[in-house]
């Protein structure tokens, strides 16, 4: 009797079962809970997909913050900006605002260079160039535009004077001096390149010497005005001369431009560049890391120009020493070294392209274009750098034009050139600036 009872207890379950599975059935199909069963299950996906979509991008962030700063071991230096801007709000010591403020350029200044160098994997050779142009100077600008914008105008020309004067004589001595150490032999590059370099060089010399002239000639037509006149004509003049000068390197001059040596070196070359890594980031990232880095280089930039008088009061130097000598110096430490790195591999051409290709690029259009952006500021920036500025320019470019005319290089050579930029650093810290009346 109790096995029947079992049995007819286990067909009612499944009859009830049944009935239900069919409720469910047409539920799903059209009935009222159906609905709100499949309204649940869409809203299970919509999360699910915006679960993937926050992961994905979680990960890109940080593999991003990976390859961009963790993986580089100068950006052990980026504490040093966050620092500036705490000292600055809670002592308001200058002189270490300053100084914390150039430690943590540094790192940005390589890591700036690093992003452009990523995009221009994607933008081919001729606009490679333009944001080669672009960017590596891009510290030196932004430094000089927030100068200018606060109408500094005297640290505007001196630091940019002491960009060219750095690369021109201490990195290319340094890098001479080492490979020609290492070597212990004469070691060659393109004479030709180098040639249109310094040929480039001398025409921003004349650029920079007729305006000084005119002034302490006391020929102007209009005292006061016409050399400022000159000085913006000439400006434009000097950035189309800089344009022309890219045209002619990218666009069917490219033999001046590559590597002496043998057929058996270029194949070599031309191997390793085939064999060159990929990008690490793609061009998007590397446009948003632009942007970040340059936004940040602009904020410490404010700090540090902010800080410039009352550091030299502090460490009791000129400004003009701290403008001419260590702005350039430390601003530039990270390309200082690369340059370095390269000649003691005996890649001579791209040390020059560092060294002389950035004064060039300074003098030819960062310059010019400080000219040009002051007058559309309203700030008389000019041409003038004065007389003692400009004689230790003109002599610095004809020493270095002499020095490249051979195309050889040896640590004799470096060390000279180490020795006359020594000899400028003496000058500069014991040089009295004529014009007090600039902030």
């Amino acid at each position: 009797m109790t096995m029947m009872e079992n049995e007819v207890n286990v067909s009612m379950q499944l009859q009830i079962t049944g009935e239900e599975e069919e409720e469910e059935g047409d539920n799903l199909l059209g009935g009222g809970s159906g609905v709100r069963k499949i309204h649940e299950f869409h809203i299970s996906r919509g999360f699910v997909s915006d679960s993937f979509i926050v992961g994905r991008t979680s990960r890109i962030i940080f593999r991003n913050i990976n390859i961009v700063i963790l993986k580089a071991k100068i950006n052990i230096l980026l504490p040093f900006g966050p620092l500036a801007i705490i000292l600055h709000s809670v002592t308001g010591k200058q002189g270490w605002v300053f100084f914390f403020s150039l430690i943590g350029i540094i790192p940005l200044a390589e890591r700036l260079g690093y992003a452009t160098e990523q995009l221009a994997f994607y933008t081919g050779s001729t606009v490679g160039g333009l944001l080669n142009a672009t960017f590596g100077n891009a510290t030196e600008m932004i430094i000089s535009m927030y100068a200018l914008k606060n109408g500094m105008i005297r640290v505007v020309q001196q630091s940019l004077l002491g960009s060219i004067l750095s690369n021109m004589l201490l990195v290319l001595g340094c890098s001479f001096f080492s490979s020609g150490i290492k070597y212990k032999k004469d070691q060659f590059f393109n004479k030709a390149s180098a040639l249109v370099n310094s040929g480039l060089l001398l025409m921003a010399v004349m650029g920079i010497v007729f305006p000084a002239a005119l002034h302490f000639t006391r020929s102007e037509l209009h005292y006061g005005k016409s050399a400022l006149f000159l000085s913006r004509f000439s400006s434009c003049i000097m950035l189309v001369a800089y344009a022309s000068y890219l045209v002619f390197q990218l666009n069917g001059h490219n033999n001046l431009y590559n590597p002496i040596g043998n057929e058996e070196e270029e194949v070599d070359d031309v191997d390793e560049y085939e064999d060159e890594k990929p990008p690490m980031i793609s061009k998007w990232e590397a446009v948003i890391w632009l942007a970040i880095l340059t936004i940040w280089v602009s904020i410490l930039s404010g700090y540090l120009v902010d800080t410039i008088q009352g550091a030299s009061v502090s460490m009791n130097m000129p400004v003009s020493f701290i403008s001419v000598i260590l702005l350039p110096i430390v601003g530039n430490a990270a390309e200082h070294a690369s340059a370095i790195m390269f000649a003691m591999k005996d890649k001579l051409d791209i040390t020059l392209g560092v060294a002389i290709g950035s004064s060039t690029q300074i003098s030819m259009f960062v310059i010019p274009f400080c000219v040009v952006a002051g007058w559309i500021m309203g700030q008389p920036m000019d041409l003038n750098f004065q007389l003692f500025e400009t004689a230790t320019l003109f002599i610095t470019v004809l020493v270095v034009a002499f020095m490249l005319q051979d195309g050889t290089a040896n640590y004799f050579k470096g060390l000279m050139l180490i020795l006359c930029y020594l000899i400028v650093a003496a000058s500069f810290f014991v040089h009295i600036d004529p014009r007090i009346s600039d902030k």
